[in-house]
């Protein structure tokens, strides 16, 4: 391994890359390497942050360049790493984003053999100790039983319309969570924090328990793990509105505390 010593190479800051997380069905779409390092092996999306490029830029500019269609993303977070060119091995720093792409991927060769799309369960492991990182963040985040999932929204609202991004999105904004049994989940709840002119606050949204699985504390479970997270991120008050018909959860929230506030609560529906 060759190195530099020059001034400025001795600082060994790392390159910027972009990394394209997609995400389908519970499927994620990789790109199997034509060309060294890791030729043959599964690869995820991206690449080097060019001059004048913010990573976003560089992101929408790859997936253009490798994918044939333009895209939507939102950062996950940044994860360390290395890379090698030649004889030379340098740190790298990836910006990863939850992209959502506007059409279907049709494959640019010059770069990859082969897309596909794989479970995230399935997927054991990906080129660069960076892209490894990644993949155990979205295999910690980003697993859900979708049809679950839809099914709990419906039993809280049933016109409400599921979006697999939507759920995916969420987790950026807040935190979500979930009690699982056997595999199977039995409910979820999810809270966002805000930062208003007088203090941080949050609220708790889409909280709800499978029907068949309610009077057996879950709910209460789910609660105080959503305060708990609240009380970790600073938050000094915690809001959530219920329908008055639904007794068993307004006595929950007065048991663990919850007050009632005397206000008007409007909505504008801007659809």
């Amino acid at each position: 391994m060759k190195k530099c010593d020059c001034p400025l190479c001795k600082f060994e800051n790392p390159r910027i890359t972009a990394t394209a997380v997609i995400i389908k069905n519970q499927k994620i779409l990789v790109a199997k390497r034509n060309e060294e390092p890791f030729k043959g092996q599964w690869d995820f999306w991206g690449g080097y942050v060019q001059k004048n490029e913010t990573p976003e830029q560089g992101l929408k500019r790859e997936i253009k360049e490798e994918l044939g269609v333009a895209c939507n993303a939102i950062l996950i977070g940044s994860f360390t790493g290395t890379a090698t060119f030649k004889d030379y091995k340098f740190p790298v720093l990836s910006f990863a984003y939850l992209t959502e792409l506007k059409g279907e991927p049709k494959l640019n060769k010059e770069e990859n053999s082969k897309l596909a799309w794989v479970p995230i369960k399935s997927i054991k492991t990906i080129a660069f100790d960076s892209n490894l990182k990644i993949l155990k963040f979205i295999k910690d985040k980003f697993i859900f039983d979708l049809a679950k999932v839809k099914k709990l929204i419906n039993q809280l609202d049933p016109n409400a319309v599921f979006s697999e991004q939507s759920l995916y999105k969420a987790m950026f904004n807040g935190y979500i969570s979930k009690v699982e049994k056997g595999g199977k989940l039995l409910g979820m709840g999810w809270i966002f924090p805000r930062q208003t002119l007088l203090r941080r606050q949050a609220v708790i949204e889409d909280m709800i328990v499978d029907e068949s699985q309610r009077g057996k504390g879950l709910g209460e479970k789910i609660l105080l793990d959503l305060i708990g997270w609240a009380k970790k991120q600073g938050v000094e008050a915690v809001e959530l509105t219920t329908n008055p018909k639904r007794i068993a959860a307004n006595a929950l929230y007065q048991k663990v505390g919850f007050k009632l506030h005397p206000t008007n609560h409007y909505l504008l529906n801007l659809k």
